[in-house]
């Protein structure tokens, strides 16, 4: 490493850490109850050591009946306040680290919920929930664990040092055959551990995805048989987790050997400056005896510090990533516009839209008018652009080019929650959470609506006849995404979420597909109810669900290719005509196999 990459790393940890400690700084009090903690179990291991020479030259050689007397004391006292000191730092740091971390999986989390759409399609979802849980417990380590053993074996050290210089200065110096080689070990280790660090953070992102995949999709594992391959690839990033913790193991391992060695040293080192003429008569038996239990209690203290580099480098990579994340640039949202309730009045003018990596674009100078209150329908083929579109009023995605206006007025002019409170949406993969029906169907902004208005919502999205069959009714829970119910079930309060939402710009993206015929019936009565006075895009693969639609946008390769009514546009024989006749085809066909 050069020196120029060696001070990046340093001003870098510093700069981290500086960050870190602000999360610390509103406990600064209990911390600094527990550095005082710590001060505390360092200074009464040291007082401890300094007793050793009045207690054998005192007790065994002279007899001294008041050392014999307080001796016992002293011991007893100093090992109360110890004690005291190590409940002092153990809790306090504890009560401080974890602080920290609640704070810090607080910020992430908010920052999840205001990142745009485009941040969750570049990495899986097991990256972003391993932040929370694994990242953010090496974070922990760090300010807790490792500041704990870093401040008390800190301060042991340069106790026990001290100790021993002024028992004898002249055998101290053989202490100093340490320094080099810890100075030396010590930065090697820590270089070692920051890139082990980074690297482990991302395999450990890849086993709780592969976790989360298996489990979301436990049904097609089993139909298709992906049992083995999905053993493989668990087996394959867990193995790539172990040969990294291994590697973290291996050089704590050899840090711990070389400072044990080192030590050794330094000890043989004092036992032979000890034993030279004119040394060994000017010290006595309590003298040398505090000599080597200092230099014992050292040893330990000094493996601890090299391996402490291990949680605080891994700490400072899990802090550099979380922070890296904090700072990612949320949703733009710099509009002024606010309203109470839009007209409605949505207008595409010449929009384009490219995703990131995407060899062509998705959508290629759209322009289209959706009259407020009106049904615009959106088809075409898979990959059209239909879904592209949509995603473009709520401002999931912004367009590369063009503009899109609501009442005149461009999408960016309007603040973002403002915005979003005009528009309900109903999509194909409903999305229900681990609560109640009545939260379900009240939720985020309507969570403050009555029963009576979840109930009128409920009765308007054909729901209210399953959930009163439920066994707690409206506050029955349904488990995670709603698994305690059908698909058709689901959709319904989907349905009933955007009632109550009573927005005056709705959007349907293929809210009826993949269900039943007598759920399909009874969801397209609610949404043919919901759209009443509305302005309404509906995305539809049956074209029959749309024939009454005010328009019908016919979508190609990221064009508007057709627009015009359901007649009109059999009457062009264009592509709207081409589809439907395929559809029907297709439909008197399975009709003639069922019959």
């Amino acid at each position: 490493m050069s020196n120029s990459e060696s001070t990046s790393f340093e001003v870098s940890t510093w700069t981290t850490y500086k960050r870190l400690l602000g999360y610390a700084r509103p406990y600064w009090i209990i911390a600094l109850l527990a550095v005082i903690g710590m001060a505390l179990d360092a200074a009464g291991l040291t007082v401890f050591a300094s007793k050793i020479k009045p207690m054998l030259d005192g007790l065994f050689m002279k007899k001294d009946p008041d050392t014999i007397f307080w001796m016992p004391i002293w011991i007893v006292g100093i090992f109360l306040v110890r004690g005291m000191g190590a409940y002092m730092e153990n809790y306090g740091t504890a009560l401080v680290g974890r602080n920290v971390v609640q704070q810090i999986r607080m910020d992430i989390f908010n920052t999840y919920l205001r990142m745009t759409s485009a941040f969750f399609n570049r990495e899986p979802s097991g990256h972003q929930i391993a932040r929370i849980t694994y990242t953010s417990e090496q974070v922990a380590n760090a300010t807790t664990n490792a500041v704990k053993v870093a401040v008390t074996d800190g301060l042991t050290v340069i106790g026990m040092v001290g100790l021993m210089l002024w028992t004898s200065a002249y055998l101290t110096l053989a202490l100093f055959v340490l320094v080099p080689f810890v100075a030396l070990l010590v930065t090697y280790i820590s270089r070692r551990y920051r890139r082990i660090g980074r690297r482990v953070q991302n395999v450990m992102g890849g086993v709780t995805g592969t976790v989360d995949e298996v489990v979301s999709g436990q049904r097609e594992v089993k139909i298709y048989g992906g049992q083995q391959r999905e053993r493989n690839r668990f087996e394959e990033v867990t193995e790539a987790a172990r040969r990294l913790n291994l590697k973290v193991a291996s050089t704590s391992a050899l840090s711990s050997a070389t400072v044990q060695t080192v030590a050794a040293m330094s000890l043989a080192l004092i036992v032979f400056m000890a034993t030279r003429p004119g040394i060994i008569d000017s010290l006595t038996p309590g003298s040398f005896t505090t000599l080597i239990i200092a230099m014992g209690a050292i040893l330990p203290s000094l493996k601890r510090l090299t391996n402490v580099q291990s949680d605080i480098q891994r700490g400072m990579a899990a802090a550099e990533e979380l922070f890296a994340v904090m700072d990612t640039p949320p949703e733009s949202d710099h509009g002024q516009r606010t309203v109470e309730r839009s007209v409605g009045e949505l207008a595409f003018e010449d929009v384009q839209m490219q995703y990131p990596g995407a060899a062509v674009a998705a959508l290629q100078g759209i322009r289209l008018d959706c009259p407020a209150g009106k049904v615009t329908a959106l088809v075409g083929r898979s990959g059209s652009g239909k879904s592209t579109l949509v995603s473009l009023l709520p401002r999931f995605y912004e367009p590369g080019a063009g503009r899109i206006t609501l009442d005149g007025h461009p999408l960016n002019d309007y603040a973002l929650a403002s915005l979003r409170r005009q528009i309900a949406w109903v999509g194909q993969s409903v999305v229900l959470f681990d609560d109640t029906v009545a939260n379900n169907i009240a939720y985020g902004e309507l969570t403050g609506a009555s029963e009576a208005e979840i109930i009128a919502a409920a009765e308007a999205a054909n729901a209210m006849e399953f959930i009163r069959e439920l066994p707690d009714g409206l506050n029955t829970r349904i488990g995670q995404g709603g698994n305690t119910l059908s698909g058709g079930q689901r959709q319904r309060i989907a349905i009933a979420r955007a009632v109550l939402k009573d927005a005056p710009i709705l959007i349907l993206d293929e809210a009826t597909s993949a269900l039943d015929t007598e759920s399909e019936r009874l969801i397209q009565q609610a949404l043919t109810r919901l759209m009443v006075n509305r302005t309404t895009l509906v995305i539809a693969h049956r074209l029959s669900t749309v024939e009454h639609a005010d328009q019908i946008a016919v979508l190609d390769q990221g064009r508007v290719v057709e627009l015009g009514t359901h007649a009109q546009l059999l009457e062009r024989d264009g592509t709207y005509a081409a589809l439907h006749r395929m559809q029907f085809h297709d439909d008197n066909v399975a009709v003639t196999g069922a019959d």
